[in-house]
């Protein structure tokens, strides 16, 4: 009994293998013939025809996969997505249907109408049918790349370039992908391979740059940062990384060039535009163009209120901007600064003659011992310069009261265009130990020439 069922199953499935090859070889040769009646007849006779016999028969195999090729044929997504769905619906009742490149049509049509998430559900179908399909992966690839799933779309790449390696729209979305996931060492040899051929390509070339600064490879990026630079679309962008690098590497003259050509561009994004103004203002700092670099901080006001701390180097800059020695005091060189303070010194003690005896120079301050000689009283006075604008605490303050012990000094005067804090203040009490702060500062370099 058990072989009889065995023997009638194997039958059954037998015959069912024959039709469909039958069938197959009868797509095949009616595909064929399709092809000669459209040569003859034309696409638009032909679909005419098919059509009619759709009317009869809605679920005509034959005309549905007439039609679908037709329409993929002219590209026409609409009608291709409802021709092959109908095929997919009634792919279980017909087995002859090709449901692998059912829905491989339909995803591409999904894709092209931009419905990537029922291209992408569609398309893993197709994939589980044909794994080794160029198109299937290529179309999966690109859609979950538009909705940027990027190791998805990485591995589906990997698999249509293993199918054609030379593919250039492979390495390109390849290239994007690996950019895309920050894997910018591995993205390289895809985007070069595609501008070896596509050297025009701007985007790829301006992803190639960003991924060559990342990997460290700052000398070759600058020179294409350099080169996009007047580019409508990358230009802007190109212009503010170039500048960037050209800031670390302290030459300030180029980053501003750069800057300003990025300012010279139409449609620049705001964004973009507020950090460029931001940042040649900044540059113009370190060149000590003040007067310039505040026109640029005070139109990033008018953009944009309260962006990083441009309403701060407005008020410090438009005080500095009006005092020059002011400028000299936080800005200028370790000589033009030492000579100010000598100049400070004589204009504070004004009836008085100053003989300097020793200067010591640090990064933030400026140490001078003098003797005071005036008609009524003499002193050897120690002035300490602090170039910094913060608060000043009571652990300086008492190392600088060690000092004046140590160099035998009558008095000792702190000086900053900051403020000292209440526990330096209060150290002072008893102390031979005057703290001059920014208000009493500035109407002293206000009284000083430096070209006297």
């Amino acid at each position: 009994m058990i072989f009889s069922v065995l023997i009638a199953v194997i039958v059954a499935a037998s015959l069912v293998i024959v039709l469909i090859l039958i069938r197959g070889g009868s797509r095949k040769s009616d595909r064929k013939d399709v092809s000669q009646r459209i040569q003859k007849k034309g696409k638009s006779a032909v679909l005419k025809e098919a059509e009619k016999k759709l009317i009869h028969d809605p679920h005509n195999v034959s005309a549905l996969e007439l039609v679908g090729d037709i329409h993929f044929s002219e590209k026409n997504w609409e009608k291709v997505w409802g021709v092959y769905k109908t095929l997919f619906d009634i792919s279980t009742a017909h087995v002859e249907i090709n449901v692998a490149r059912c829905t491989l049509r339909m995803g591409i049509a999904a894709f092209y109408m931009n419905k990537l998430e029922d291209a992408i559900n569609i398309l893993m179908t197709s994939i589980k049918k044909e794994p080794d399909n160029f198109d299937c992966n290529f179309y999966l690839g690109q859609a979950l790349f538009k909705t940027g799933v990027y190791d998805k779309a990485t591995y589906c790449f990997k698999k249509a370039r293993v199918i054609q390696p030379e593919n250039p729209d492979v390495n390109s979305y390849l290239g994007q992908c690996l950019f895309k996931a920050q894997k910018y060492r591995e993205c390289l040899p895809f985007l070069k391979k595609v501008l070896d051929e596509h050297p025009d390509n701007k985007e790829l070339l301006y992803d190639m740059a960003v991924a060559m600064t990342e990997v460290g490879m700052g000398d070759k990026a600058i020179k294409v940062f350099m080169h996009l630079r007047p580019d409508p679309q990358f230009g802007a962008q190109s212009c503010l990384e170039a500048g960037k690098m050209h800031e670390r590497n302290k030459n300030f003259q180029e980053a501003i060039k750069d800057y300003e050509i990025a300012l010279k561009l139409q449609n620049v994004p705001e964004q973009t535009l507020i950090q460029i103004k931001y940042r040649l203002g900044n540059t113009l700092i370190q060149m000590n163009d003040i007067s310039k670099a505040l026109t640029y901080f005070k139109q990033i006001q008018m953009i944009k209120t309260g962006y990083k701390d441009v309403d701060q180097l407005v008020a410090r800059y438009s005080e500095l901007n009006q005092n020059k020695n002011l400028q000299i005091y936080l800005m200028a060189g370790t000589s033009d600064f030492v000579a100010l303070c000598r100049k400070f010194i004589s204009i504070y003690f004004k009836d008085s003659f100053v003989k300097v005896e020793d200067v010591q120079v640090s990064s933030e301050t400026v140490e001078i011992i003098c003797a005071i000689e005036n008609p009524k009283w003499e002193a050897k006075q120690l002035f300490r310069f602090y170039r910094t604008q913060n608060v000043i605490g009571d652990i300086y303050i008492r190392e600088f009261h060690g000092k004046i012990r140590d160099s035998k000094c009558d008095q000792g005067y702190c000086v900053t265009i900051g403020s000292f804090s209440e526990s330096a203040h209060k150290y002072t009490e008893g102390r031979p130990i005057d703290l001059l702060e920014k208000d009493e500062v500035i109407k002293v370099l206000k009284k000083i020439n430096m070209f006297n």
